[in-house]
């Protein structure tokens, strides 16, 4: 009786969960909500490490953290992050980007707002978990109080704030310029008909390239050059007791890091598609050997224009007359292709 009860229990919860779970798996499959996903993993990823960087670098006196080690944890969080969802949506993990991408035509306009809320609330619960995993340090180093300046200041934890001597319009020229250089890097590490990084190397050379741009230029503003990495963790700090506060410092630099990172994308990509991109030769690969016969196993040319522009001659024969195909055996390698 007691078996046959449990049994039917089981059955009931098979049969009840069974369409549950063939929707979310169909859900999941669809290609903007997988895209989503990997927005929102790959930002949570280098987010979790970024601020647990700078978590220790405010909080531990000096014994467990550094300004290096902050260039550290966001550098190579950058490339866990694009090592977890850069096959899936091209881990942008920043707003900037992803809007110079649609602005330079790589990437369709509607997938803006479903990459940006994705970075957004990756980021979001990036900074929340890190503020409950250091919850008991802030408030031991804070005495209690949330607060945004001063020698006691933690909200610098989760977003950028500038040091005196920056004036806010200096600091958006700051935040453009780095935000150009990390979008003008980026575009020659990933251009294939330059010289990109070699394959399976680009999340290193990437988190790499962030790390450079750390250590080089951002002590002046922080360098957030990324608004989906500034405003949902200040944003956070609003909700959690820093209070309004978090906008209002500093003459109201919030919105410095959100606005100039994307102009700078822009401008930074431009420069590349115009000064470098635009100077490559995208000439088409021909037979070096035009009197070698095809072999099959040679991957066909992708390019249209080789038709049009091949040396090899045209034969014509009537169909009846034609002798069959007989593949050549290799010769020890495949048929040298040679770039001209």
């Amino acid at each position: 009786m007691g078996s046959g009860c449990c049994f039917r229990s089981t059955s009931d919860s098979k049969m009840f969960f069974s369409p549950v779970l063939t929707r979310v798996r169909a859900v999941l499959r669809k290609g903007m909500v997988r895209e989503f996903l990997a927005e929102f993993m790959s930002t949570y990823i280098m987010m979790v490490f970024g601020l647990g960087a700078v978590a220790h670098m405010v909080l531990g006196g000096g014994n467990f953290g550094s300004y290096l080690g902050v260039n550290l944890g966001f550098g190579f969080g950058v490339t866990m992050g694009v090592h977890v969802g850069g096959a899936v949506s091209g881990a942008h993990m920043n707003a900037a980007l992803t809007l110079a991408s649609c602005a330079l035509g790589r990437l369709p306009w509607r997938k803006l707002p479903v990459y940006v809320l994705g970075q957004f609330l990756g980021s979001f619960a990036a900074a929340a978990t890190t503020y409950v995993l250091f919850y008991k340090a802030i408030y031991d180093f804070s005495g209690g109080n949330l607060t945004v300046t001063g020698p006691a200041a933690t909200a610098g934890i989760f977003a950028t704030y500038p040091p005196e001597y920056m004036t806010l319009w200096w600091g958006f020229l700051n935040e453009m310029v780095l935000t150009g250089v990390l979008q003008l890097c980026l575009f020659a590490i990933t251009d294939e008909e330059n010289n990109p990084a070699l394959p399976g190397t680009q999340a290193v050379v990437i988190g790499i390239l962030v790390m450079i741009i750390g250590v080089s230029l951002g002590m002046n503003t922080g360098y957030a050059i990324n608004p989906s990495r500034d405003l949902p963790p200040r944003f956070f700090t609003f909700i959690a007791g820093w209070g309004e506060e978090v906008f209002s410092a500093k003459d109201n630099w919030w919105w410095v890091p959100v606005v100039a990172p994307p102009l700078g994308a822009i401008i930074g990509g431009t420069v590349y598609l115009i000064f470098i991109g635009s100077s490559i030769p995208r000439e088409p690969q021909r037979l070096e050997n035009p009197e070698v016969q095809e072999d099959p196993r040679v991957a066909v040319l992708s390019n249209p224009s080789l038709s049009a522009t091949s040396p090899l001659p045209s034969v014509s024969a009537p169909p009846a007359n034609r002798a069959p195909f007989q593949p050549v055996p290799p010769s020890g390698s495949s048929v040298p292709l040679e770039r001209f």
